[in-house]
């Protein structure tokens, strides 16, 4: 997958749970604005309440999405499902966009009203959420290959070493230059500001500014995410402490709910 098709990807997601969101918003306004004891009086009571065709239904899709999104991802991180198709980088953002889409429709499900069992599960659900959020932050400050495996700490030095040698050989710097370049490596600004003086008193062509340009940023991200590599790394573990077991919580919870309710004879369509 191409940067352009990648981004197209992620694009095409989140405007799929924004364009959700805002159609949930909007055909159920005049129900969920009410006051919950007025509910009941509204017109189309019968199709918007948790137990109704369209309450209901977007609780079992919703259910559904969230279990899908968390079974194929275990799946293929834990057992190599799929593993020659499914590559964990595009599967981890497909789980977070059904893990955020479900909980969406769950929301609407609730017709904004929690209690008892009920909303013990929405609160973990929130709090996976949430820290799914914070996590896809975390794993994203880790380099990692195409198929999701950790890039090592010395292959990143030598990604770095690489892109030093290339501004070298390309004829753009010489090393006493360079090392000049990189005492401002702690300034990207004051970095990219020296480097493009000297480029201008070699009398450098624009094309050849604009490729130094993205060179010295690409090295500068780099070198932060060596110098936060060992952090990040810690903070995903114990980012896994805080968001399985609620992911757990919500998942028994929801389990609960959901036998307790055809016990009581609630049934969809069907």
């Amino acid at each position: 997958m191409t940067t352009r098709q990648h981004q197209l990807y992620i694009g095409t997601m989140s405007a799929i749970v924004l364009l959700t969101t805002a159609y949930l918003a909007y055909v159920g306004y005049s129900y969920y604005a009410l006051p919950i004891e007025e509910r009941f009086y509204h017109p189309r009571y019968d199709w918007f309440k948790p137990s109704g065709a369209f309450g209901h239904g977007l609780g079992i899709v919703g259910t559904l999405l969230i279990v899908f999104g968390v079974a194929i991802y275990i799946a293929r991180k834990k057992y190599g499902f799929m593993e020659r198709y499914l590559r964990i980088k595009y599967l981890l953002e497909f789980h977070i966009f059904l893990c955020t889409l479900g909980p969406i429709m769950v929301l609407f499900h609730t017709s904004f009203k929690f209690g008892g069992i009920v909303s013990i599960s929405f609160w973990s659900m929130v709090a996976v959420v949430a820290s799914g959020v914070i996590g896809r932050y975390i794993y994203n400050q880790i380099p990692r290959t195409v198929q999701g495996k950790e890039i090592s700490l010395d292959k990143l030095h030598q990604q770095q070493a690489q892109m030093q040698e290339e501004l070298q050989v390309a004829g753009y710097f010489t090393p006493e230059e360079l090392q000049a370049i990189n005492t401002y490596k702690h300034n990207q600004r004051a970095q990219l500001r020296f480097a493009m003086g000297l480029l201008k008193q070699k009398k450098h062509v624009k094309n050849s500014v604009k490729a130094v340009r993205t060179l010295l940023r690409e090295e500068r991200k780099l070198a932060w995410r060596i110098s936060n590599y060992n952090r990040m790394e810690r903070l995903f573990k114990y980012w896994h402490v805080a968001h399985k077991p609620f992911a757990l919580i919500m998942l028994i919870f929801a389990l609960i709910h959901v036998v307790v309710t055809l016990s009581l004879g609630y049934k969809w369509i069907f």
